[in-house]
């Protein structure tokens, strides 16, 4: 008996959903991933304003490109000033940072898994410094992995050739939905105030494209984070046919 057959016959013993996990791409099964949490006060300090260094990342044990990436990303987003040199390692940022920081500094530093789906493994990033005053720095990104290519995807890797400008029109459409909804719309000074820019910071989600973008970049910073998702319809003939979900 062939051992296709011998597979075809196991199929029917099994649920639609068991046979074709059988048959999957390895890249389609979800990775492992593993939580590394950790908060540390600068040593001796014992006032209740003592700096303060909290890392919440995840690790893909399989990944390590993903993990290098994720620890570089998170690197990034320790500078306080652009151009300024990226620390070699999170311990080593962490060391630093207690041991230079004023009291009430304090960084928190995150990484957390937002899902995968077909190859895709998106991860979101976030920091956020607090010196002390009212408004803290908090910033975000998007890591979109490819277990395929295993590398990250830049906006380049996803549009087809020559789109780009057509992207960011359509995302200009999805912002002018986004006024209307949240009634901004309704107040000129706002519109004239706050205008649409593009943003970094884009995810390639099962529902959707999302654009997200940090505080006081479209928005006054009371307004928070705010996050525009792009159905994959309309961006047909925009982005690589091969990066939009399956279901879609």
């Amino acid at each position: 008996m062939s051992l296709l057959r011998i597979a075809s016959m196991a199929c029917i013993a099994l649920t639609l959903g068991a046979c074709q996990s059988l048959f999957q791409p390895s890249h389609l099964k979800p990775l492992d991933t593993k939580q590394d949490a950790s908060e540390q006060i600068k040593p001796g300090c014992s006032s209740p304003d003592c700096p303060l260094v909290n890392i919440d990342t995840v690790h893909f044990p399989t990944e390590p490109q993903l993990d290098t990436l994720i620890e570089q990303r998170l690197l990034q987003m320790t500078r306080t000033t652009p151009g300024a040199s990226v620390p070699s390692t999170l311990n080593a940022y962490r060391d630093t940072f207690l041991r230079e920081s004023a009291d009430r500094h304090s960084m928190y530093l995150q990484a957390k898994l937002r899902e995968q789906h077909d190859g895709l493994v998106i991860v979101e990033v976030s920091s956020y410094l607090d010196t002390g005053v009212a408004q803290g720095e908090p910033g975000r990104g998007f890591i979109n992995y490819s277990r395929l290519l295993h590398k990250e995807l830049s906006l380049a890797d996803m549009l087809l050739p020559g789109q780009e400008q057509a992207f960011w029109n359509i995302a200009k459409v999805a912002h002018n939905t986004w006024l209307i909804n949240s009634q901004m719309d309704r107040d000129p000074q706002f519109v004239k105030n706050w205008p649409f820019r593009k943003t970094p910071n884009i995810a390639l989600t099962s529902s959707g494209v999302v654009l997200k973008y940090n505080v006081s970049t479209i928005a006054p910073y009371a307004l928070g984070l705010i996050e525009m998702n792009i159905p994959y319809a309309r961006l047909s003939g925009v982005l690589k046919p091969e990066l939009v979900p399956v279901h879609h």
